[in-house]
């Protein structure tokens, strides 16, 4: 009876402006919600890439219920889709009770519709339509930092924790940059080197305009010459390394991994207790990469509504088709690759 009364007085709109205090400290108490539920997240996506956004909150007497940030991507090349959330590892509905979630959902659902879309998605750290079509390209890594620093650092394997400690007896140094430059640097010379298209530099500047000290980037430097650098996201008690990257001299002196463990020192210091090692694609290096720091391979449910797709959509750099188009990118001046590729990435989600 009670399940039914909560249905009846829980309404569904858009988000205002005015909302988002109230949205965020629902997304911060919410076990369900995730970083990429927070309200930022639409002007970050409206800004940098000019996509459409949807953002719904469920309501029971002026109290938000349940949250589900949803972005509309119309392109020619790759499809008309509705996602929560496109450049994101984690969304779908939040909701402190069943009837919000079900209630965002069908108004999702009703809104795929009416914007006629290929598909809907939903990218859930747990089941939620065991009868949508799925994709199981996908798993995160996740696992509890211990409060003690050299407890952690003991804990990696000892094969990795070699190439930690490789970093250390290099003299690499880590800094937290108030900017995202030399970032970039690190992270479009690396994307470049895997063949994949580059976000735009104003993307990464409004992430840590809109997110602020949530937003972290961490450098490593040699002798004051950038080799890796990392955006790291903060949410309650984890740390999320969540962009990142390093030169061409990064590999020799294992900055990547000494990049990491500052990452988890430096979160282990601050107080944070979960370490979101993030999404990686099955069968990749950076899957073994993960699992040899010791993290277990964890399955996400991507969900797919097909509304008016007749298939799940395969837009990632293992599809064989898009072997030459990475060929000839990694062939393309680096300068020439970071403008083209903003263009092209906004529209994969």
């Amino acid at each position: 009876m009670n399940a039914r009364v909560t249905e009846q007085l829980c309404t569904v709109r858009p988000m205002q402006v005015s909302d988002a205090a109230a949205w965020d400290a629902f997304v911060q108490s919410c076990p369900e919600a995730t970083f990429f539920h927070r309200a930022g997240w639409r002007e970050v996506i409206e800004r940098a890439f000019g996509h459409r956004t949807h953002f719904l909150l469920a309501e029971a007497d002026g109290e938000i219920q349940g949250v589900l940030p949803l972005a509309e991507i119309n392109s020619r090349l790759f499809g008309h889709s509705l996602a929560a959330l496109p450049f994101c590892v984690y969304g779908g509905p939040a909701a402190s009770n069943e009837s919000a979630r079900y209630a965002l959902d069908n108004a999702a659902q009703k809104l795929a519709a009416e914007l006629r879309v290929d598909h809907l998605e939903y990218r859930n750290l747990q089941p939620f339509h065991g009868d949508w079509p799925g994709k199981d390209l996908y798993v995160t890594f996740r696992k509890a930092i211990d409060v003690e620093v050299e407890r952690n650092l003991n804990a990696i394997p000892r094969k990795q924790r070699a190439m930690v400690r490789k970093g250390i007896k290099a003299g690499l140094v880590s800094s937290v940059d108030n900017g995202t430059e030399r970032f970039y640097l690190a992270y479009s010379s690396s994307v470049h080197r895997l063949g994949t298209p580059v976000f735009s530099r104003k993307y990464f500047r409004l992430l840590k305009a809109i997110f602020a000290d949530d937003c972290e980037v961490l450098t490593i430097t040699l002798d004051e010459r950038v080799v890796s650098s990392v955006m790291n996201f903060y949410f309650r008690d984890e740390v999320l390394p969540y962009y990142g990257g390093g030169t061409a001299e990064a590999r020799a002196v294992a900055a990547n991994d000494f990049m990491y463990w500052e990452v988890m020192r430096r979160a282990c210091e601050k107080g944070c207790r979960v370490f979101d090692f993030g999404r990686s694609k099955v069968g990749t290096g950076s899957h073994d990469f993960k699992k040899n720091w010791g993290f277990e391979p964890q399955p996400l449910h991507y969900e797919y509504q097909l509304v008016r797709a007749q298939q799940v959509p395969d837009h990632n750099p293992l599809n064989p088709k898009y072997r030459l188009f990475i060929k000839a990118w990694q062939r393309m001046p680096l300068a020439l690759a970071n403008i083209i590729g903003p263009h092209i990435v906004k529209n994969l989600g």
